[in-house]
């Protein structure tokens, strides 16, 4: 994830009195989190838990390697508020991939919001060249009405 997605995804999902989880691997959203003095547990919270306190936005990177997605999604809803999303960073190379996130979610009770795909450059004009993408963000969200038509 790039120093800019942390901040986008920081600044568009949270207000500052708002807690993030943060499970990504890297600083860039440490970075995000710090600069605009939003609250976090950062990744020294992985081992230790996620803490008692429901967070606005959980970011965390894709594929998972020690749990279920199911049960990881289950996790992520019962700390989230409602109304709060799960920002998952894909790997590349899977066309598939965004779809079996967005099944293991729906499966614990989160709903699709959004995919976000940012680029490193735009092709120009007269160029037939695919995007370098550089980010490539799945935005789930727990609902704020239980038992509604988007909690699963």
């Amino acid at each position: 994830m790039s120093n800019a997605m942390g901040m986008r995804l920081v600044h568009n999902l949270t207000h500052p009195s708002d807690l993030i989880i943060d499970l990504a691997k890297g600083p860039q959203l440490a970075r995000a989190i710090i600069a605009a003095h939003r609250r976090s547990h950062l990744h020294a919270a992985r081992p230790v838990g996620w803490g008692r306190e429901s967070a606005t936005l959980i970011v965390t990177g894709w594929p998972l390697a020690d749990t279920s997605p199911v049960d990881f999604f289950l996790r992520c809803r019962a700390h989230l508020v409602p109304g709060g999303c799960v920002a998952v960073v894909l790997a590349h190379g899977d066309v598939a991939l965004p779809v079996d996130v967005v099944i293991a979610a729906k499966r614990a009770g989160l709903a699709y919001l959004q995919h976000i795909v940012a680029a490193d450059r735009l092709p120009r004009r007269g160029e037939q060249a695919q995007l370098a993408i550089h980010t490539d963000v799945l935005i789930l969200t727990r609902s704020a009405i239980q038992g509604g038509a988007t909690d699963g």
